[in-house]
């Protein structure tokens, strides 16, 4: 494989035996090989055990499981997307063909738009503009599609300053890139390849991350059809809408169906129907301080943000970082129990029933260390007394074993001084 990978283009999901994602990807994986198979694809799909073949994994720079690439040439391009087979399948016909796809008739063009969403068109000959738009295409072709065109192409309502000139097509209408308000253009394609308003889920939200927009998402139920969860979904589609011109460079407008992930994020239970500006730069979030009623309410909150007279919550910063890691501990500890009790009984409650003996242990093994020092003290006291002094049979001992030692002229001589004495 290594050495003929680059005669085919390759789609290789690199996994780990016991990774549980890569299980959960495993019929997915199956079913996009059939697909591609059907479908007459030049792409061959593969999958390969990165940790039986770590040199291999090292080299395409794998560093989770499971990693899916597009191997093309020299190049490998990372798949980021949702892990469904339509999803993957597209993902790799978009970046398996050409890199810039030419549209030769009106009536091509409109069935591009019609199947894409968000699409990126060039029109002009060549220049610096075309160059830097082939290069920013061969980054940003595992988002979204890049095309090219002629001038009388492009539909009739197109209204060109100049050209050359890139677009976007997108939301039913069309902006023009303009270098001296929308800065680099790889900057503006990432921040322009999303539509103005989306259905935001975790993934999404880690993608918009990219763009370094703050996000606006109005958080309800989809089920629950009563006034107020309509009316702030509405509210947040017509500023969408109606002020893309004073906010879409610093703003990204959806709603979120329930609040389980945003809870986990802000480390906050957030009740629903509400809205939250989010900062995934920093994880600071923004809630207003009244009740947001109409647009005139949306737009002066977002203004709010914009002067930075808003309040902004959470962040980065050390005290934060504390607090996520107490609040995931936490989290996982709840989801194992609620998962399984015995489960959660057996994994934290053994490791605190040795903790606790090894305790119990430590502390009895010092109070009766303490005991025996105490006692042997007082026995050591005792024998240092008996030493010193003995009792009175050994002294009785002593003394008439001095008698005996002394000799018979010393003896004599004491018997006449105890007489005289007398």
């Amino acid at each position: 494989f290594k050495e003929n990978r680059k005669d085919d283009i390759w789609l290789v999901d690199f996994y780990a035996p016991w990774c549980g994602h890569c299980k959960k990807l495993e019929p997915v994986w199956n079913e996009v090989g059939t697909e591609m198979r059907n479908m007459g694809s030049p792409v061959k799909v593969g999958k390969m055990d990165a940790t039986s073949f770590s040199s291999i994994a090292s080299e395409f720079g794998v560093r989770g499981y499971p990693t899916i690439k597009l191997l093309k040439g020299d190049l490998a391009y990372n798949y980021r997307g949702p892990r469904t087979k339509d999803d993957i399948v597209e993902f790799a016909n978009r970046v398996a063909g050409p890199l810039i796809r030419p549209l030769p008739s009106q009536h091509m063009f409109e069935h591009v738009q019609k199947r894409h969403r968000v699409l990126f068109v060039y029109v002009g000959g060549e220049s610096p503009l075309k160059e830097k738009y082939i290069e920013v295409a061969s980054e940003l072709i595992v988002y979204t599609y890049f095309f090219s065109a002629s001038e009388d192409v492009v539909p009739e309502y197109v209204t060109l300053p100049e050209l050359p000139a890139v677009m976007v097509f997108k939301d039913g209408t069309y902006f023009v890139y303009d270098e001296y308000e929308d800065g680099d253009l790889s900057s503006w394609i990432n921040r322009e390849r999303f539509q103005g308003y989306l259905n935001v889920d975790g993934f999404t939200l880690y993608e918009l991350g990219d763009t370094g927009k703050l996000v606006a998402i109005a958080v309800i139920d989809d089920k629950n059809s009563s006034v107020e969860h309509t009316r702030l979904k509405s509210i947040i589609q017509e500023v969408a809408r109606d002020y893309r011109d004073h906010f879409h460079r610093d703003f990204q407008f959806g709603h979120m169906d329930g609040n389980d992930y945003i809870n986990s994020l802000l480390m906050d239970d957030l009740t629903i129907p509400t809205i939250v500006v989010l900062n995934t730069s920093n994880q600071q979030y923004f809630l207003p301080d009244r009740h947001i009623e109409s647009t005139e309410d949306m737009v002066r909150f977002i203004n709010n943000i914009l002067d930075g007279t808003a309040e902004a919550q959470g962040g980065d910063g050390l005290l934060q970082r504390i607090k996520r890691i107490i609040y995931d501990a936490k989290s996982t500890i709840m989801s194992v129990f609620k998962s399984s009790p015995l489960l959660g009984c057996f994994l934290f409650g053994l490791p605190l029933g040795v903790i606790s003996i090894m305790c119990y242990g430590i502390c009895t093994a010092d109070t009766d260390g303490e005991v025996f020092e105490h006692e042997g003290a007082k026995k050591e006291s005792d024998d240092r007394e008996l030493t010193d002094e003995g009792s009175e049979e050994e002294q009785e001992e002593e003394k008439n074993g001095k008698y005996t030692e002394l000799s018979d002229g010393e003896l004599k001589q004491k018997d006449i001084m105890e007489k005289k004495k007398d």
